[in-house]
């Protein structure tokens, strides 16, 4: 799909300029990298940066080292940029550099220092071939909104001379995700162009469209449940979400199901009475008494039918693999010409089977278009199904977003155009012609 409203990369001159790109490389947990899938996606922009003689300098945010109660920002290997950057590096035979600034104690660092300025004029004399910046939300001003947050990002476009965006899963409106487009002429990059173009392939999906969110917060997906039911044929629930719609539609009780969650599920299973049978109930999951693992003895599978109101259960922790053997359920997958999967169907990591079911049956059928959302759902892909990632990674019939969040909430807006830093993008475009 041609995107027609948005600056794009190739049209920008980087001609012996500083490049600054923001991209969502948020992979590492615990200092290591488990799926550096996010990383290898962008590699076609910073190829591209190369080949038309730019000079790249990258960042991006890693977990969340800011304490939301305290607002203190904790600084440490765990959520260090190191092993990205020595991914790249060895990946693509290059010499980045990461700049050294002070910590002012549970304040993180207050902005960018001028000894950057060293490893700049390093960068365009060619003696390094890019600059990997920490972690931006080691920064004082990425998360803080006003004024601190226009003075970081005045900051980082201080370093550049073109701004690309490449982190469509990056959507909250930080300073390194909107502000840096204010200062500087800013375009979207190549993996921007291909999640937006792929998400067309959800509004305009070809029917019958069937959808799959779980989760383990109904607080986080409710918004984009609402707008799912309208725009897809079926919609399958798993997760935390499945248990709290079965708690609010069947009157019985499960473990780990708050009254938060339970009061959004009755106002959704009501809203849902609207859309008879669109959503498709899984019939068999499984009741552990525990949650440390699948242990003889301590967990059960029970027809939801079987439930009988004010019954209580320990915690549900999957959706066993017979759900999908039901010949109605495999009907709607196998007839669908168009299927999202948003969804860990089991906690992980003891309870797969639900998810290897739902993804072994979605590959059958061979017509569909399958799109996974990115984050978790990829990550369990991978791992309880290797050989279908690699498939899936470049067979035209698939495509894995790199943000499973920013899907969701692109669903919910209903545009692309919803996303924060697609619009300031788009603003940027205005302003320069």
């Amino acid at each position: 799909m041609e995107i027609i409203d948005l600056p794009k990369i190739q049209d920008a001159n980087l001609e012996d300029k500083v490049v600054l790109v923001r991209v969502d490389h948020n992979v590492v947990k615990k200092g290591m990298i488990h799926d550096p899938y996010r990383i290898d996606m962008t590699i076609g922009t910073l190829y591209h940066i190369n080949a038309k003689g730019g000079k790249i300098i990258l960042m991006t945010h890693v977990g969340r080292p800011r304490d939301k109660k305290s607002g203190e920002i904790n600084i440490s290997e765990d959520t260090s940029v190191e092993p990205i950057v020595d991914y790249i590096n060895n990946k693509l035979h290059i010499n980045m550099k990461i700049p050294d600034f002070v910590e002012y104690g549970k304040q993180g660092y207050l902005g960018i220092e001028t000894s950057v300025n060293h490893l700049i004029r390093d960068l365009r004399n060619g003696e390094i071939d890019g600059i990997y910046l920490p972690n931006t939300r080691w920064f004082a001003g990425e998360e803080a909104g006003g004024e601190k947050a226009d003075r970081f990002a005045l900051q980082l476009a201080g370093l550049a001379d073109v701004f690309i965006n490449d982190a469509f899963g990056s959507w909250q409106p930080h300073a390194s995700t909107v502000g840096v487009n204010k200062y500087l002429p800013s375009y979207a990059g190549y993996l921007m162009q291909k999640e937006i173009s792929n998400l067309q392939r959800i509004y305009d999906a070809k029917k019958p469209f069937v959808a799959v969110v779980a989760g383990s917060k109904m607080d986080t997906k409710i918004d984009s449940l609402y707008a799912l039911l309208d725009i897809a044929d079926k919609l399958v629930l798993g997760g935390v979400i499945y248990n709290a719609y079965l708690c609010a539609k069947y009157g019985i009780s499960i473990k780990g199901v708050n009254d938060e969650n339970l009061k959004l599920a009755k106002e959704f299973v009501e809203y849902a009475k609207n859309y008879k049978n669109k959503i498709i109930e899984l019939s068999y999951v499984v009741e552990s008494d525990t949650l440390e693992g699948k242990e003889d003895g301590k967990y059960r599978v029970h027809h939801i039918k079987d439930f009988k109101k004010g019954q209580k259960l320990n915690y549900v922790l999957d959706v066993a693999p017979e759900s999908f053997e039901e010949k109605a359920v495999r009907n709607e997958f196998l007839s669908a010409s168009t299927v999202f999967i948003n969804a860990v169907m089991g906690f992980t990591p003891h309870f797969n089977e639900g998810t290897i079911a739902l993804d072994q049956l979605t590959d059958s059928n061979p017509d569909a278009v399958k799109l996974y959302g990115g984050g978790d759902t990829m990550q369990e892909l991978k791992r309880l199904l290797p050989g279908l990632y690699i498939v899936a990674i470049d067979h035209p019939k698939y495509y894995i977003f790199t943000g499973g969040g920013a899907v969701l909430k692109a669903i919910q807006e209903g545009t692309y155009t919803g996303l924060e830093p697609v619009k300031a993008l788009q603003k940027n475009i205005k302003e320069q012609l």
